[in-house]
């Protein structure tokens, strides 16, 4: 597992993500599998037929996303997390399921991270909420996304960002310093294709919007 110095983001993002918080997703997962944000992106990458190819998790939690690539014939994978109980997590039940040998496991703010490479999938699952702006995280994926890049970001309607306001409100009362941001859809979207990129799928849930490019 590999270090990269702390950003700001890496120290808020690892004191939002501690080890109680982390060890209850885990239990969640080992009991119910992939949350559904997950589970849409993982279905669309491969509908899209690529999902044999390297993967670059960005944000990658507790390794869901990047465990269930390498069980659909994913060659290897890259794993990224601001948070060291994540990571620590990851590597746990990445032992578990016999995959560990198969990721390379990074600590580090994506945006700022210099040693992860490229990979012909980049995923980034409920993680450009997690950052006050979308443009740098883009980039930085759509730069190491050879074939498909992958993402699921809060729809961007009002309903979405009472209920974001609503967390971050609780999270400022208790001295929380992470906030999530509802950044504006079209502007990801436009972004993404632009850099030639087109969309394969798009899954809406109430809240999320989980999407998967293609570089034809």
């Amino acid at each position: 597992m590999r270090s990269s110095c702390c950003s700001p983001f890496e120290d808020i993002a690892g004191r939002h993500f501690n080890a109680t918080k982390v060890a209850d997703e885990l239990v969640r997962y080992r009991e119910n599998g992939l949350g559904v944000t997950t589970r849409l992106l993982v279905d669309g990458i491969t509908h899209a037929g690529v999902a044999s190819r390297t993967v670059l998790d960005v944000g990658a939690g507790i390794g869901g996303l990047t465990l269930a690539l390498l069980a659909r014939g994913a060659a290897s994978a890259v794993a990224v997390d601001a948070s060291v109980a994540y990571l620590a997590a990851a590597l746990d039940e990445a032992t578990r399921q016999g995959r560990a040998g198969a990721i390379r496991f990074v600590h580090a703010d994506f945006v700022e991270a210099s040693d992860v490479g490229t990979a012909g999938i980049v995923a980034l699952d409920r993680v450009v909420c997690c950052y006050p702006a979308f443009e740098p995280l883009i980039n930085a994926a759509l730069a190491r996304a050879e074939r498909c890049l992958a993402l699921s970001y809060p729809r961007d309607v009002w309903y979405v960002r009472a209920a974001m306001g609503l967390e971050n409100g609780r999270r400022r009362f208790a001295g929380n310093g992470f906030r999530t941001v509802v950044h504006p859809a079209s502007a990801i979207q436009d972004l993404i294709s632009g850099a030639g990129f087109r969309l394969s799928s798009r899954r809406e849930t109430w809240m999320w919007s989980n999407d998967v490019y293609v570089r034809p």
